[in-house]
């Protein structure tokens, strides 16, 4: 797996590298703004980018938009110190496949990686239940426990059998509340259920 870190300071890449450097099958590249982070994407076409949502000059969020304007297929990681859900929210509704901190657990960062490379997505656990459980209140009303729930699994990358495992029930049952889901939230694909749910109980 060809890694593209794009960040501006030069120790939080080291450490980066350094997390990775015990996966046999990860080469890493490096830039450090959002100008020699796009010709970087361009040279070397890494499967997977994690990006510093704070760059000098253009944001992460523009570098994202270019990538994926590049090639839409793009897999990105949005990187930050800030756990804020708003700026979760933006990064998957402009595309990213996951969001890691700066102050999650070292140990999760190739994890993270993997999963999204393997066509999951990625948010930290701590930022899932903010979103889902903390903020969610009577005044904003349709969605049962149970389906808040499966919101939080979709979130962590976890596929419909998955969470059937997890929940105890049947793959069918899951299914019928992902497609209520997606009713109540004008939701077509499960990403796009993940996007409008984040989006609708961080607001």
């Amino acid at each position: 797996m060809r890694v593209l870190i794009v960040d501006d300071h030069p120790v939080v890449i080291s450490g980066c590298k350094a997390l990775l450097a015990a996966e046999p099958d990860i080469s890493v590249f490096e830039a450090n703004e959002s100008e020699s982070g796009m010709a970087a994407f361009i040279a070397h076409a890494p499967d997977i980018s994690v990006i510093d949502i704070n760059l000098p000059g253009l944001s992460g969020f523009e570098l994202l938009k270019r990538i994926l304007a590049h090639d839409p297929k793009a897999l990105v990681v949005m990187f930050s110190m800030n756990d804020d859900p708003a700026f979760v929210s933006r990064a998957l509704a402009q595309g990213a496949k996951g969001f890691i901190t700066k102050n999650d657990d070292p140990s999760l960062f190739a994890a993270a990686l993997k999963a999204v490379y393997a066509g999951g997505t990625y948010i930290p656990d701590h930022i899932v239940k903010k979103i889902v459980l903390t903020r969610y209140d009577d005044r904003r009303p349709g969605l049962s426990t149970r389906e808040l729930e499966i919101v939080r699994m979709l979130a962590n990358g976890q596929s419909t059998y998955q969470i059937a495992d997890s929940l105890g029930v049947s793959h069918k049952t899951v299914a019928n509340n992902c497609t209520a889901l997606k009713a109540k939230l004008g939701a077509r694909t499960s990403m796009d259920l993940m996007r409008i749910a984040l989006e609708y109980l961080s607001r």
